[in-house]
């Protein structure tokens, strides 16, 4: 715990209460407490300076009432009347923890405030601060790393391969696309913009790309940009958009489950009715959590940050300023506002 020095003021963003539908700004806000920089002698815990706050589509779960025990960070509802919390960059600013130091560069789970009390710190730490800090919450952090493993791993791909993605141009999408593309596979994402689809085909390099919501029939938009199926899909939408899907796949197909952001607003999830394909095609199909692959975070960081730094892969963040834009920020998640990564910029280091 936190004691002893000077008490200063810390800008934190609460949540209010659990939520029914569409999260709303008025769900949080955004209030001042105080906080010690000074850990406790004898106390394991660190104290940071919270830089950048990363906004994810899985902390939506967090915000509904939960009747099921779990462990996974993913899905432990958060507590009303405290801050959220989710990935985020810092910067230590004191430690009792033999691992960490004053000074160092952290990414891991903080709480969404300008400074944070960790009491059993498991953070990684940063030691490749020649790319943007920014990228730890993005294409270097969890989002990364499940893009890595839910396209390397999940899906065991071959050149030549023909990819699909949804919701291609977020932070998990646009990376899968990159990835599939230097492995010399055929590549089709979809997004929900204009925008969007110029940024896949033209800043991403995927071969080609289409607006769902301007296809009135999505198992013929599929039959259109994959006239002979479709071996691999990187699925961050379900309901409609994956039973469309399951109609294409071709034999022995594999499909990385990583999100369904289609189904987390609804109070009644949409069924999903082509499963019998699973069975005559032979289909694949695996959840993934990014949990499970951190301790490959190092083999992770072999593949990826040379790509970062030759720029093979490029990467697109949508960046908000200050710890008072992070509830509009988080929510536009939900409506497709952002255009890439969506991160908050909570202080300069």
């Amino acid at each position: 715990m936190a004691s002893g020095g000077e008490l200063i003021n810390n800008k934190q963003v609460i949540f209010k209460n659990f939520v029914e539908g569409f999260p709303k700004e008025s769900d949080m806000e955004v209030k001042t407490s105080s906080i010690s920089l000074k850990v406790e002698e004898g106390s394991n815990a660190v104290v940071v300076k919270n830089l950048y706050l990363s906004c994810d589509p899985y902390m939506r779960n967090r915000m509904t009432q939960s009747d099921q025990e779990t462990n996974d960070p993913e899905f432990i509802p958060f507590t009303p009347g405290s801050p959220l919390e989710g990935f985020g960059v810092a910067k230590v600013v004191d430690s009792g923890h033999p691992n960490y130091k004053k000074g160092d560069l952290i990414w891991g789970m903080v709480k969404w405030e300008e400074y944070s009390l960790i009491e059993n710190p498991q953070l990684f730490k940063i030691h490749h601060a020649d790319v943007p800090l920014s990228h730890y919450t993005g294409i270097l952090g969890m989002p990364g790393i499940t893009a890595w493993a839910g396209f390397y791993e999940v899906c065991s791909p071959k050149k030549g391969e023909k990819v699909y993605i949804s919701a291609a141009s977020g932070a998990v999408g646009q990376l899968v696309g990159q990835f599939a593309k230097l492995m010399g596979c055929y590549v089709v994402g979809s997004a929900g913009s204009k925008e969007k689809v110029d940024l896949l085909k033209n800043k991403f390099g995927f071969d080609d790309a289409f607006n769902y919501k301007e296809e009135h029939d999505l198992d013929a938009a599929l039959k259109r940009c994959f006239p002979e199926g479709i071996d691999i899909y990187f699925e961050n939408v379900g309901g409609k958009m994956l039973d469309a899907v399951l109609l294409n796949m071709r034999l022995r197909g594999r499909i990385a489950a990583c999100g369904m952001i289609s189904q987390y607003n609804l109070h009644q999830p949409e069924g999903v009715y082509n499963l019998m394909n699973i069975v005559g095609k032979r289909i694949r199909m695996e959840g993934l959590m990014a949990f499970d692959y951190f301790p490959q975070y190092a083999k992770f960081l072999d593949v990826v940050l040379p790509f970062v730094r030759e720029k093979k892969v490029v990467y697109v963040e949508d960046i908000a300023e200050g710890i008072e834009s992070a509830p509009a920020a988080l929510v536009g998640l939900f409506s497709g506002r952002n255009v890439g990564k969506q991160v908050v910029a909570v202080a300069k280091e």
